[in-house]
């Protein structure tokens, strides 16, 4: 039977007709609110129905004859609660241990009516909603209670099989997963210990790619607890589902500020779905012998493309030109010296190199022009590769022209060479302070021709903190050597450019960024991030359709902002906050959860949460949802057979499903 088979005989279960079994039946309750319920139950019923776990879904069905009521309620079981009898019992308990009498076991020495009443304890649940029937008979699902009745009323099972299955893959706007886009993503699992549930059925979970597209994901949990594969799961199904997009379909403009307006009328997005995932460990492009032949690019190397810093057969090479690229390569640059010390350090990372409008300011675009002029004359210093034919535009000026070289103009209006420009910009910063010309400048604007910026990309050519000194005295461009391997001569089409095209084209890239320095690897996420976020904001802009994109993010702590961070303008805040709009999803996983901007926490839809060690992270996770239900067992020791054991909680479902992720392997399969 085919996974869509199987889901329609789960959503044909009626609920109040299948659930209700004796042999189910669990216990009564003796109290309830409208959040929480108080149940009586026995060692034996809790034996019969295969043991009641911490975190078990039960139904507590209303039952009175008299009234024509349908509806049950959904609850959690959270910790045993006292009875009104517990003292007593405890009191006769205490005697019989004092009189050395056996009081378990075979050859147990109590009474019938004693061990009968010893074995009944209270229970106490969180109402998670309720189940009820509409005007037209169908089964429908509200996440709160309307109306309780005297608790006597109601009598409580422990749903299994079909019905279990019903409740977890209940949706938002009354509907169970049903459709062709489904994708299995594990099974129902309550706790660590398996005595009980190892015999039982399995409950396949199922999730939709609709809650993911264009939405805010989080995967927490330790190392080795099953984020990663966790999140090639959801890939998996992102790109099964990219592959009906039909784009000949009439799109609805991304304006209208509804996702689903991107989405046909079977619930296939109508542009292929992009995906990036930026692999901070390598795990998603190369193959390892840890996850052996679990690399996404395994399972689809016709439609994945993969960049690195460093180059290595089968990727393409995630390198700036720094001549032609010159605010991208001086934030590599910026990055790499912020934490040296050396005023003339701080100086040149302090130059503004914003192109300035030529025809608002004609000065400010010609001192530009030098500033530029002379950075390449550094980064050639530092070796950094000189593109082929490549020639140096600056306005001069002809008295230093002339000065240079006798009897022979060098004229950077017209062009001119690096080492050209070198010996240009050289002779500048020997003589700034004694030539002649330089003076008279200076006594008619009141000004210097070399203003603070230029003089401070000289200081770093020249290699003298005073430009006056005999000797160089410092290492100037030598600062910026450890560099020139991220640099590229060649002139062809930019790697964002390159990236976005094929993420609009419904392909996977990924950026390798597990080799390199830790700021090298912040510096190229955030400039792919910000490139992106600009082209999806200008299609918005000029009322274009946006594809979803993707965006992963492993060790997510790595990159985003801090917690403590204010500046919201931060490319990865803007993601969270404003993406939903321009069809931007993302998806990040981290064990530092209290390291995560409460900004981005906060447009968070989809949370699968794993084992975590240390109550910071849980007071974060206690924050939201109903996730202080699972706080306890979260934070407990973890074996190695938890791996994939995930609370989650996912957009369109209205309560948090415990699960086991199924394991994600190259030949996996959605059908």
């Amino acid at each position: 039977m085919s996974i869509v088979d199987e889901i329609k005989v789960m959503a044909d279960v009626d609920i109040f007709e299948s659930a209700k079994k004796k042999e189910l039946f669990v216990g009564r309750p003796y109290y309830l609110d409208y959040d929480k319920a108080y149940i009586l139950i026995t060692d034996a019923w809790k034996e019969k129905v295969g043991g009641v776990p911490q975190g078990c879904f039960l139904l507590a069905f209303y039952e009175n004859s008299k009234d024509n009521v349908e509806e049950c309620l959904l609850l959690r079981t959270l910790r045993p609660s006292k009875l009104p009898t517990d003292n007593a019992v405890i009191s006769s308990m205490v005697e019989y241990y004092k009189d050395n009498l056996k009081t378990s076991g075979s050859n147990n020495q109590l009474d019938d009516y004693t061990k009968y009443t010893f074995s009944f304890s209270g229970l106490e649940c969180r109402i998670l909603g309720t189940f009820y029937k509409d005007q037209n008979g169908n089964v429908t699902f509200g996440a709160d209670v309307e109306n309780f009745y005297s608790a006597h009323n109601y009598v409580v099972y422990k749903p299994t099989g079909k019905v279990l299955e019903k409740i977890v893959n209940f949706r938002d706007g009354n509907s169970v997963v049903g459709g062709s886009n489904d994708v299995k993503i594990g099974k129902v699992r309550y706790s660590s210990s398996l005595r009980f549930q190892g015999n039982e059925q399995n409950v396949p979970v199922y999730i939709t790619p609709q809650d993911f597209l264009g939405k805010r994901t989080a995967l927490f949990g330790m190392t080795r607890t099953g984020k990663s594969n966790t999140v090639k799961k959801v890939i998996d199904a992102t790109t099964e589902i990219s592959k009906k997009a039909n784009p000949s379909t009439e799109i609805i403009s991304t304006s209208v500020a509804d996702n689903l307006k991107s989405f046909d009328d079977y619930g296939n997005p109508k542009l292929p779905v992009g995906q990036i995932i930026f692999d901070i460990n390598g795990e998603y492009a190369n193959a390892n012998m840890q996850d052996s032949g679990t690399a996404i690019f395994e399972k689809y190397k016709e439609q994945t493309t993969r960049y690195s810093v460093l180059d290595k057969e089968g990727f393409k090479i995630l390198k700036v030109n720094f001549y032609n690229d010159i605010e991208a390569g001086f934030d590599l640059i910026y990055n790499l010296l912020e934490n040296e010390a050396g005023d003339y350090i701080k100086n040149f990372l302090a130059i503004d190199f914003i192109q300035p409008d030529q025809n608002e300011n004609r000065s400010d675009y010609i001192r530009w022009q030098r500033k530029v002029a002379a950075y390449r004359c550094c980064l050639y210093k530092a070796g950094y590769t000189v593109p082929n034919d490549f020639k140096v535009f600056f306005q001069g000026n002809k008295d230093i022209n002339n000065a240079i070289k006798e009897n022979e103009e060098i004229d950077p209006n017209k062009g001119i060479s690096i080492d050209e420009a070198v010996l240009w910009f050289t002779w500048v910063a020997e003589n700034c302070d004694n030539h002649e010309f330089f003076r008279k400048y200076k006594a008619s604007h009141g000004h210097e021709w070399v203003d603070e910026d230029l003089k401070a990309i000289l200081v770093m050519l020249t290699q003298k903190r005073d430009l006056s000194a005999k000797s160089r005295n410092i290492s100037g461009y030598k600062k910026i050597v450890p560099l020139s391997k991220y640099h590229t001569a060649t002139t062809e089409i930019s790697f964002e450019k390159e990236i976005i095209e094929d993420l609009r084209n419904g392909k996977i890239v990924i950026i390798d960024i597990s080799q390199g320095d830790p700021k090298i690897q912040q510096t190229f996420s955030e400039r792919i991030c910000r490139s992106i976020f600009q082209d999806s904001m200008n299609a918005f802009v000029n009322n274009m359709p946006n594809n979803f994109i993707q965006f992963y993010f492993e060790e997510a702590h790595n990159l985003f902002p801090k917690k403590d961070d204010k500046d919201l303008s931060q490319i990865y805040n803007r993601i969270a906050k404003e993406g939903a709009k321009l069809n931007l999803g993302m998806i990040y996983a981290t064990q530092e959860v209290s390291s995560i901007s409460s900004n981005i926490l906060k447009n968070t839809q989809n949370w699968f949460i794993a084992h975590l060690n240390n109550d910071d992270e849980i007071k974060e996770i206690r924050k939201f949802y109903d996730f202080e239900d699972f706080c306890e067992s979260l934070i407990k020791y973890s074996s190695g057979s938890d791996k994939g054991f995930i609370r989650m909680k996912t957009y369109s479902n209205a309560f948090i499903v415990p699960v086991q992720i199924d394991r994600f392997t190259s030949e996996s399969s959605n059908s």
